[in-house]
């Protein structure tokens, strides 16, 4: 994945430390040694923070979240071998999601420069009451001023975001405005080169890229000249636009995992956020310095910098009823500005 989205060479993520958010389940140190074992990767260092008493804890049974848990470190580990990580393990409250982000936002001894998130909820759904999207946005806000960039996965249930009301929805945290909020893909490629790329929609049984406007946010100012389309639900409304980014996240063409001491293949925008952070890490790496918040400098970059495999086709609807979103020319609410080119990104950065 790394060599076919031209991810810098010659840096591994040395020097860098991700965090990664997680609200449930747990790893295992002996199947991430077999797993970097077999990929020919040397395992990066791993440590599991509590946050509020949770712990790490894997959890029995199918459907666990431990192959969540699994997913986003070996992603990360795989194409950022050379950085730490450290796993910040907290409870799906609206507490548990403030001091999750607090904890690793002002950890100085492990000081993270990258933040992977993989778990939220339709806006409105579940914990995230207005006041609750303001506390959290507020705790990102702080991640942003103190230079670390927070990566968020926009969901696997396309415009739907599982809910049945008829209505399309975004998912928070990637609606926020403070974070770089990664859709997904379907690709196909042959040897080191993409042939292929669209938006990632497998129908209602086998998943699609969330994105949409957002019900809570309004427009940030970055992404004003985005040409971000009105909401589809009633009263068209524009607010901020998700996703941001995109990358590979189709379970059809997804990404070899070890979770519970089995193989297995998956997908989801849960690989695409990691998969991001380890990016940046590189990037960071190179730079020499922490990239921080870069949705301005890659909004106003994006046309000049060829930084995105543009994607072009495909929409998010998985139900055929929503309206949903279609990809088209430049930024959209299926796949945002594209999937990554990083040679080009750190460039432009530089």
């Amino acid at each position: 994945m790394a060599q076919l989205y031209s991810f810098p060479a010659g840096v591994d993520g040395t020097g860098e430390c991700i965090g990664i958010l997680e609200f449930g389940g747990g790893y295992n140190t002996n199947d991430l040694n077999t797993y970097f074992q077999q990929l020919g990767v040397s395992a990066p260092a791993i440590t599991a923070v509590s946050v509020g008493g949770a712990t790490n804890q894997p959890e029995p049974g199918d459907g666990s979240p431990n192959t969540e848990v699994m997913l986003d470190i070996e992603v990360a580990g795989a194409v950022a071998p050379g950085a730490s990580i450290v796993v910040y393990f907290s409870h799906f409250t609206e507490q548990g999601w403030i001091d999750a982000i607090t904890t690793a936002v002002h950890d100085d001894l492990h000081k993270p420069s990258v933040l992977s998130i993989s778990w939220g909820f339709a806006e409105d759904r579940n914990i995230w009451s207005s006041q609750a999207i303001q506390a959290v946005n507020e705790a990102f806000q702080a991640a942003v001023a103190m230079g670390v960039t927070v990566c968020c996965a926009a969901g696997d249930d396309g415009s739907r975001d599982q809910i049945d009301d008829g209505l399309a929805h975004c998912d928070f945290p990637a609606a926020s405005a403070w974070v770089l909020a990664c859709g997904g893909t379907t690709l196909q490629a042959t040897g080191a080169g993409i042939t292929s790329e669209t938006v990632w929609n497998g129908g209602t049984n086998g998943g699609a890229t969330g994105g949409g406007i957002s019900d809570n946010i309004d427009l940030p100012a970055w992404q004003s000249q985005a040409n971000v389309p009105p909401s589809v639900n009633p009263g068209g409304r524009v607010g901020r636009g998700v996703p941001d980014v995109a990358g590979n996240a189709d379970p059809a063409t997804g990404y070899q995992i070890i979770a519970d001491g089995q193989p297995a293949v998956v997908g989801g925008t849960s690989a695409v956020a990691p998969l991001w952070a380890g990016l940046i890490a590189r990037i960071n790496q190179q730079l020499g310095t922490p990239t921080g918040f870069l949705n301005p400098l890659l909004y106003s970059q994006a046309a000049n910098t060829n930084g995105f495999n543009d994607i072009t086709t495909g929409t998010n609807d998985i139900t055929g009823e929503i309206g949903g979103y279609s990809a088209g020319p430049g930024w959209d609410a299926c796949t945002g500005l594209g999937s990554p080119v990083g040679v080009a990104i750190a460039s432009a950065l530089k």
